[in-house]
């Protein structure tokens, strides 16, 4: 079968939900897997999430590169819904909470894959280069395979890397996690995506922790399109973070070429997912805080993507 090459992006905007144990652990508190009535309950969930998605459309954010990433387990229905209507289609294909990378489905992952026919195809992948290289070589190995797998197929690779710190590394910046993404992370990030690169992991888009600095978002960048891959492009993930700091990240991936957007979940959703079930908002309330959520999102990167000539021309509207 041939390589196919899908075109290359201008911009992207996620509302990432594809989580499973956040909905299951920490909105519902479980210890054990769901039963078939809190299955549903995190299904009415991210159908709400949705809802606020399709507000903030039908509000004034951005349609064209905005789209949605959620999971098989609790969003096929929301999934369903997203392909009639029409925004890009993200959905994950790991196995959720494991340190290791594995497919949800194993050797099955395809059949899932062409089923959904999603925009792209997301997995979300631990990997820090002075960790385990046992550990690191299975994950490359499977990741490679996976990227053989849609580039024959022309399918879009959206890849979520977190670089989370060994005790080593947190123990030389005195246990402060913020010294951690400011003084370490940034070129291990850098120094994950060449080796992953280098073992034939191949993404279109890498989903990116937020950096606090421009060089290093340029650092990041400039990795990404090594080696004759300039259609490769960065977009930025959040943790559940205050406004504050969401803000100096979109800032300076915003002002740095190569970067083309976000993909945010938790920041957007969380509170009031939260408000909701402490019954101090309706659902519909809570819809429109997301809504306003993802449009506050936009309106943030626009406003750090004016401040560059090569990005305030890709974020003018089509």
């Amino acid at each position: 079968m041939s390589t196919l090459s899908p075109p290359p992006l201008s911009r992207l905007y996620l509302l990432a939900f594809d989580h499973r144990s956040a909905f299951e652990h920490s909105l519902l508190g479980l210890s054990g897997p769901p039963t078939a009535d809190e299955a549903e309950t995190i299904r009415r969930m991210k159908m709400l999430i949705y809802t606020g998605f399709r507000l903030a459309l039908r509000q004034g954010a951005r349609r064209n590169g905005s789209g949605i990433l959620v999971d098989e387990r609790y969003g096929t229905h929301v999934a369903a819904h997203a392909l009639e209507d029409g925004p890009l289609l993200a959905m994950s294909v790991e196995k959720n909470g494991q340190h290791e990378f594995d497919f949800e489905y194993g050797p099955d992952f395809g059949t899932h894959v062409e089923t959904f026919d999603p925009a792209f195809t997301k997995v979300m992948v631990r990997y820090n280069p002075e960790e385990d290289p046992e550990r690191n070589a299975r994950q490359r190995e499977r990741l490679a395979h996976l990227t053989d797998w849609l580039q024959q197929r022309g399918r879009r690779f959206l890849f979520e890397l977190r670089v989370l710190p060994t005790k080593a590394q947190l123990d030389a910046v005195g246990g402060d996690q913020e010294r951690y993404d400011t003084e370490l992370r940034p070129a291990l990030l850098v120094q994950a995506m060449e080796e992953l690169q280098a073992g034939g992991v191949e993404p279109d888009v890498w989903k990116i922790e937020g950096l606090d600095r421009p060089s290093d978002c340029e650092n990041v960048a400039r990795q990404a399109r090594a080696g004759g891959r300039e259609h490769v492009a960065c977009i930025v993930l959040d943790h559940r973070t205050g406004w504050k700091r969401l803000e100096r990240w979109l800032h300076a991936a915003g002002t740095t070429p190569g970067f083309i957007g976000f993909s945010l979940g938790q920041t957007l959703w969380w509170n009031p997912l939260r408000a909701l079930q402490e019954g101090k908002i309706t659902a519909a309330e809570a819809a429109q805080r997301i809504s306003e959520n993802y449009q506050r999102a936009h309106i943030l990167w626009d406003k750090a993507a004016l401040r560059s000539p090569l990005q305030r021309m890709e974020a003018s509207p089509a």
